[in-house]
């Protein structure tokens, strides 16, 4: 008795919800982006790019943070500006987003804006605690663009 009263909720519960559109993708974010990932960790930009144009979610913070680096990152042609466009995004959706924090100010650097790199780097400061690999990797950065007399030193 008990098990059907149950089954009753349940399914009046059920009734409830909206039904999905035959074109809603529930599939968690984590995993609309592994493949884009996978493709970021071989350093196969342009792979990553049409990933990314694939899943096309530009209300992700994530999304928009890889789509930036794999623009600034590929080698045969790094789109600078859509690059920052993309970081911008993302830091709209998310501002405590360390990831578009590191990159963006790497970016910048790049572009050989210290100033806006170091106000990256600030924001980290204030977001991480130790251990903070995204602090980290900019303030290495930093170092490598001062020592290198304000030129940019791509990671190895």
């Amino acid at each position: 008795m008990l098990h059907r009263f149950a089954a009753c909720v349940l399914l009046a519960a059920l009734s409830l919800q909206p039904a999905l559109a035959a074109d809603t993708d529930s599939t968690p974010p984590a995993l609309r982006l592994a493949a884009a990932r996978a493709q970021i960790t071989a350093k196969n930009w342009p792979a990553a790019i049409a990933e990314l144009k694939r899943v096309n979610d530009p209300r992700s913070a994530d999304w928009n943070n890889l789509m930036g680096y794999s623009l600034r990152k590929n080698k045969s042609a790094p789109d600078l500006e859509g690059a920052e466009r993309f970081y911008d995004a993302a830091l709209r959706i998310d501002p405590n987003h360390r990831g578009a924090l590191e990159y963006s100010g790497e970016l910048y650097l790049v572009k050989g804006d210290l100033p806006k790199a170091e106000e990256r780097h600030a924001r980290l400061v204030k977001l991480c605690t130790v251990p903070c690999e995204e602090l980290d990797d900019l303030s290495k950065a930093i170092e490598k663009y001062k020592a290198a007399g304000g030129k940019y030193v791509p990671e190895e």
